[in-house]
């Protein structure tokens, strides 16, 4: 295994990483040399290199876990992906969209490298002791349970009850957040099929993307040509997001076109996977499948005691049984029938711009805009976007009411087609009309295009009339939308973050995200949750047990004792907040530091209402003592069930 520190600076990440080595070191991980651009020498007693070519030549690694900020992340990428490292492992968080596509579409010209990432917590194997991440190792042990992520904080939290349940884990896949993915759900489950380790698999999706529906076509596949097939457990997270938010993570929204978590969850529910609400129920539930196969083997229960495998072997699949069902929540009863998205102007990815400023946009590039907004029969929709399916930007066209919207995606790298051109202006019924007509359809498209690329927009939807007796192209409105990634990561596109309207935004939310918070108002009592995922699950499961959320609140994986009580500070502006229920499994987090923050917030805020705490994760027991040594007035749990039956309770008390 190669660990790759690519960093370019700050010494914050040299730091980070080597503290995570050390722990993955003496896990039992084979790390075999560092990466530091431009550097050589010893580190931790391996062997330093100044690039990832020189790496693979010296070391001939079959992985490197890429530690780098978002600014350079794209570059540490491609550097592995040039040297022909077999397995990438990125986590950094905030990368540019627009890095991430040129990544991907790079990816897909070669067959030697498989990116896992990014903003992934990365990839740990308990059977083989390898982790190439920064995963809690408490939690983990070796077992038989593959599981596979977009939220690391709830794959955590099914590692935990896996792990209680005596299942331990065989292979654990962060897929990561972000809105597009390197591994995808159908990729690990891939892999599980094939891995005589895996006996059982869970599946933790949320909302946004269509992933989830891709992994239940594959699973239905899976089940038709399978007669016995390993039995499948699932979470979709977000059933109780706010409509046309992002919910933390970069991928965790409603673009066009998506399904709901309802309908995700229906459509897994509908090939035999089974849903549960709490990733904590992970565990008794795939025991109670796993124990009721009576035709299982005894000696397939448990995994092979010394069995050590790399995390690019795969086993021969071997033949399971059909599982009973077993008990599972009705979800439908909780957050009601099937919806699709949101029309497309709720849609907030990052921040849009405003229609006049987008519409000047178009000008500055010669594009003819209407001065007054109408509708005509020749009214076509035409939008630039991303294709989550296929990591790559995407034309997305419609002539409303005439011809549904249809997605063409394209090469990051490459542009527009002329075929593609063609088969939107057949889609758009302009290819008869005239053959001026499809020359101003490949004018605007390329005009669109450029403006996407070079502004590094995120979504761009424009209404555009067509009129017939000129062959020309109209702009009657245009909703543009941009990645707030490319300025905070990457200090790109300044003039752009420029215009984004925060005056519209709520005060709170702004001052939340100067700290690194992601804060959002729901409509209960309030919560505060590490973990994007985490967050959006404890929201829903409160749901379950009768609660209101007041909040979406995720502290981030850097969060520090400060951050913590200026969450508490922001919370308790909102007067419709009866009790603060802290939700936490750290895996970056430190649970010790967040139980300073919370004493700091009863020290500086005067707290008068109840506060409910859980604590898991890293330094777990170092937190929860912090919090029983305080004599503060405080709700401490370790079963997340208990915990929200409290804090629904008190809701109601007070």
């Amino acid at each position: 295994m190669c660990y790759a520190f690519q960093s370019q600076e700050p010494l914050l990440i040299i730091v980070a990483a080597t503290a995570n080595a050390k722990q993955s070191l003496e896990y039992g991980t084979k790390i075999v040399g560092d990466v530091v651009p431009g550097r050589t020498g010893q580190h931790l007693g391996l062997p330093v290199l100044p690039t990832v070519r020189a790496a693979k030549e010296a070391l001939q690694p079959d992985a490197t876990a890429v530690f780098v900020a978002a600014p350079y992340a794209a570059k540490a990428i491609e550097e592995a992906v040039e040297a022909e490292i077999p397995l990438i492992i990125a986590v950094a968080e905030h990368v540019p969209i627009h890095d991430i596509m040129k990544i991907h579409s790079i990816l897909k010209t070669q067959s030697k490298s498989r990116l896992v990432g990014a903003n992934s917590p990365g990839i740990i194997s308990p059977l083989g002791n390898c982790r190439i991440g920064f995963q809690p190792l408490s939690c983990f042990s070796p077992g038989n349970i593959g599981i596979v992520a977009k939220s690391g904080t709830l794959s955590y939290e099914a590692v935990a009850s896996t792990t209680r349940a005596g299942l331990g884990q065989s292979l654990v896949i962060g897929m990561g957040g972000d809105v597009v993915s390197g591994t995808t759900f159908v990729d690990a489950l891939k892999v599980f099929e094939r891995d005589d380790a895996t006996q059982g698999i869970l599946l933790i999706g949320e909302l946004g993307g269509r992933a989830e529906e891709d992994a239940a076509e594959w699973i239905e596949a899976y089940h038709q040509r399978t007669e016995s097939p390993k039995p499948i457990l699932a979470l979709v997270a977000g059933l109780q997001a706010a409509p046309g938010r992002v919910m933390g993570h970069a991928g965790a929204f409603m673009g066009p076109g998506d399904a709901s978590p309802h309908v995700k969850t229906q459509a897994l529910e509908d090939v035999g996977v089974k849903a549960v609400r709490h990733p904590a129920d992970f565990g008794e539930c795939m025991k109670d499948l796993l124990d009721h196969s009576s035709a299982l083997p005894s000696n397939r229960r448990k995994p092979p005691g010394g069995q050590k495998r790399g995390l690019c072997t795969i086993a021969l699949k071997q033949p399971f049984f059909r599982r009973k069902p077993c008990k599972r929540h009705d979800l439908r009863k909780v957050i009601g029938p099937p919806t699709t998205s949101d029309p497309l102007g709720l849609q907030r990815r990052t921040f849009y711009v405003k229609q006049p400023q987008s519409t000047d946009m178009l000008q500055e590039r010669g594009v003819k805009v209407s001065k007054s907004h109408r509708d005509g029969v020749g009214t076509l929709s035409i939008a630039i976007s991303i294709d989550r399916s296929v990591a790559s930007p995407c034309v997305i066209a419609s002539r409303p009411g005439i011809t549904p919207p249809k997605r063409l995606p394209f090469d990051y790298r490459m542009r527009l087609s002329d075929n593609t051109i063609l088969e939107i202006a057949e889609h758009l019924q302009l290819e008869s009309s005239s053959s001026h007509a499809t020359r101003s359809l490949t004018t605007y498209l390329e005009q669109l295009v450029n403006l996407f690329m070079e502004k590094e927009a995120f979504h761009l939807e424009t209404s555009v009339n067509y009129n017939r007796v000129d062959h020309t192209l109209e702009v009657l409105s245009a909703h543009f939308g941009f990645d707030d990634a490319a300025y905070k990561s990457a200090k790109r596109q300044e003039d752009v973050h420029r215009m984004r309207a925060v005056e519209h935004e709520s005060a709170e939310e702004v001052e939340a995200k100067e700290h690194g918070i992601v804060y959002i108002k729901l409509k209960g009592d309030g919560n505060i949750v590490n973990g994007a995922g985490l967050a959006m699950n404890t929201n829903d499961a409160l749901a379950q047990y009768g609660g209101h959320s007041a909040n979406f609140l995720d502290t981030g994986g850097k969060a520090t004792s400060d951050t913590v009580k200026t969450s508490f500070d922001i919370i308790l502006r909102d007067r419709r907040v009866k009790v603060i229920f802290v939700n936490i499994f750290g895996g970056l987090t430190l649970c010790d530091m967040i139980a300073r923050g919370i004493l700091l917030a009863f020290e500086e805020l005067h707290m008068e209402i109840p506060v409910v705490v859980r604590l898991r994760g890293t330094n777990e027991r170092e937190g929860q003592k912090i919090i029983a040594e305080s004599g503060l007035p405080l709700f401490a749990y370790d079963d997340f069930e208990e915990a929200a039956l409290k804090v629904v309770e008190l809701a109601g008390r007070t």
